[in-house]
């Protein structure tokens, strides 16, 4: 993991505290491109637009599939506060993202949110989605847990 990455984490977890502010859920997501330009950021709409598709990631490859071909989204790089769930590496999947980096593992959230009926987490790693595929996907993280732990106290119904 390069301080590049570092740098993009942390943008991704202030997405997530931007996706909190405005009534959502805490987790954001950011498109790289691989010089390093920002390309694109979504947060979580689960509450704001009452969808329970509306996690960030999958919003972020709405946008990006939309904007960019297959083979331009290979050599980007999907940041994200959180670890994808399955159904959000299915469509970094689909999408043809290849390269993940992610804050807080989804074991972790599921520390933070317990029983809680607004985030019914399946303990299924997106490294294990990912490997049932026929391309590869790099993965990356868990990394800055305690900080991504952070936009997240307070939230969860414990």
């Amino acid at each position: 993991m390069t301080a590049k990455d570092l740098e993009f984490l942390r943008q991704a977890v202030e997405v997530a505290r931007r996706a909190r502010a405005n009534g959502n859920h805490p987790f954001g997501a950011l498109l790289v491109d691989a010089e390093g330009k920002v390309l694109l950021e979504a947060e979580n709409t689960v509450q704001t637009e009452r969808d329970c598709t509306g996690h960030a990631e999958l919003n972020l490859m709405r946008l990006a599939s939309r904007s960019y071909d297959p083979g331009f989204l290979a050599t980007c790089t999907l940041y994200t506060s959180t670890e994808p769930c399955a159904m959000c590496s299915g469509a970094i999947y689909w999408g043809n993202v290849r390269r993940v980096v992610y804050a807080l593992s989804e074991a972790r959230l599921r520390e933070l949110t317990g029983d809680d009926p607004a985030n019914p987490t399946l303990e299924l790693p997106c490294r294990e989605v990912f490997a049932r595929g026929q391309r590869p996907v790099e993965v990356l993280g868990p990394a800055l847990e305690d900080e991504a732990v952070r936009v997240h106290e307070g939230f969860w119904r414990q």
